[in-house]
């Protein structure tokens, strides 16, 4: 059964930025776009299991803090080394100003 959960309020992130969403044992990573569209996907990296909120977003692309490795926040996509496992997406959605995302 999937449920949506309260992720933040929108003004909780800036624009193309991330933070760190826990939720019932689990880390998030949840995303500002540039152009003001929000994301979701596991927050830890697939390759060390590094906090991906303590990162770098740059446009669509969120760079490891531990050893560089680049994701597309959008599609979970591995995008350089030394990741080759993407990340796992959540739908997002955005009501009266608070984000939410679906979990399973």
């Amino acid at each position: 059964m999937t449920q949506w959960v309260k992720a933040c309020d929108a003004d909780d992130i800036e624009e193309e930025d991330v933070i760190r969403f826990d939720h019932e044992g689990r880390t998030f990573a949840i995303y500002r776009s540039p152009d003001g569209e929000f994301f979701a996907t596991d927050g830890l990296c697939t390759h060390k299991q590094v906090h991906l909120a303590d990162g770098l977003v740059m446009d669509e692309i969120i760079e490891c803090p531990k050893h560089n490795g680049r994701f597309d926040y959008q599609t979970g996509e591995a995008k350089g080394a030394p990741v080759c496992v993407a990340l796992i997406t959540y739908p997002v959605k955005v009501e009266n100003g608070t984000v939410f995302i679906e979990l399973a």
